[in-house]
């Protein structure tokens, strides 16, 4: 029988990440180590006290992972490599928590990192693409342009608007440009008219509603909830409550999304499953981060995640609900739109932005009252993983 995790006796002891952006100078391994450092710095320990690892990226060649960690230290702890896509960072996050749930870690760590400006070279792995067998019928077509045939098909059905999209677009952006980790940061107001006046990449979508490219590094520490507690009293506690992880099953319309993002049950039966583990729903979430590496995916993902009933994200845009002071803001870090999408990382980066939001400590952009959050991705291939943390006093 499937069903999520619920992890018991966990808490996120501390993390940290290096702003991600373009830095075709910078090596990737130091990226991987300073991400590791502000992590351990930030929970107050040292490598001598992690009990077991867990990195992950996308594009980098094999044993990359290992010489990440030995830039840390040579202390022979286990090290185990992650790559689920766009997922990677939220596994290695749900690996890390499970290790310590489990009892069989006192202290756990997360890293991920990649670097995409490295593929414009021909750096990456040998091979790319989505694979072979059946998804070589859809390999030619870059994801970009399934994206917004997605896009047209809610605006055929649901009566969606360009102008909804580019609110979204426009909401991460203005997010982005005062969280200090994003790789965009508008010195002005972001407007719905300089969205939809940006370039066209693939109607509807222009550059302004898509992610970019990025190079990255973000690390999480997870401990035992005592340790946690006796070296950070005077802290809020974050604890992961928790995962649900699923890989795609046959809906109708799958030959169609499938192979990029898999059929959208996979975020419906995902969420529901991490809901049901957690023992909440989505009215009690208070904070939430999805995949948007396309701005129509964080529509759809509104119905999908539960906050919403079918067909009623466009209202919810109108409303102003997902945006700073609305019911249930999204990517309040920018989103892969505008904080950035390396691959490996983004995943960390959400769990990064969910502590500094359920600590308080979100300047410029925090949720008054945040107690519960929510991150969501999916990896191209295809899978999904829906994550819940709360904060306790």
């Amino acid at each position: 029988m499937r069903r999520g995790l619920r992890f018991e006796g966990v808490a996120v002891a501390g993390v940290g990440m290096v702003p991600f952006g373009m830095l075709p100078e910078r090596p990737i391994l130091h990226l991987a180590r300073d991400a590791g450092l502000l992590a351990l710095h930030d929970a107050e320990m040292t490598l001598a006290d992690v009990d077991e690892a867990f990195v992950g990226y996308i594009q980098l060649a094999s044993m990359v992972g290992i010489k990440a960690m030995k830039e840390l230290g040579l202390t022979g702890l286990p090290v185990t490599h992650i790559e689920n896509a766009s997922a990677t960072g939220l596994v290695a996050f749900r690996e890390a928590a499970w290790a310590v749930s489990s009892g069989r870690a006192d202290v756990a760590m997360a890293l991920c990192f990649d670097k995409f400006t490295d593929m414009a070279g021909g750096g990456g792995r040998a091979g790319g693409g989505r694979g072979g067998g059946r998804d070589v019928i859809d390999a030619p077509i870059l994801p970009a342009s399934y994206f917004a045939l997605w896009a047209q098909r809610r605006m055929h059905d649901r009566g969606t608007k360009p102008e909804h999209f580019a609110a979204i677009a426009a909401k991460n952006w203005n997010y982005g440009a005062v969280c200090p980790t994003a790789h965009r940061r508008s010195d002005h107001t972001v407007t719905v008219d300089e969205v939809l006046g940006s370039r066209i990449v693939a109607e509807p979508l222009t550059t302004m509603m898509c992610c970019p490219a990025d190079d990255g590094a973000a690390c999480v520490i997870l401990a035992r909830e005592d340790l946690v507690r006796s070296r950070q009293p005077g802290r809020a506690l974050v604890r992961p409550l928790a995962s649900a992880l699923q890989s795609e099953t046959y809906a109708r319309g799958h030959t169609f999304v499938g192979p990029v993002v898999g059929p959208s049950t996979m975020t419906r039966d995902t969420a529901r499953e991490c809901y049901e583990a957690a023992g909440l729903g989505p009215e009690d979430v208070n904070v939430a981060f999805c995949h948007d590496a396309f701005v129509n995916e964080e529509l759809e993902y509104y119905e999908l995640l539960g906050f919403c009933a079918e067909g009623e994200g466009d209202k919810l845009v109108e409303e102003g609900q997902t945006g700073p002071g609305g019911r249930i803001p999204f990517n309040t870090d920018g989103g892969l739109i505008a904080r950035g999408h390396p691959g490996g990382p983004t995943g960390l980066a959400q769990i990064h932005e969910s502590v500094l939001q359920l600590r308080g400590d979100a300047d410029g952009r925090q949720v008054d009252g945040a107690r519960i959050a929510l991150a969501h991705l999916v990896g191209g291939g295809s899978i999904c993983t829906v994550n819940l943390l709360e904060r306790t006093d």
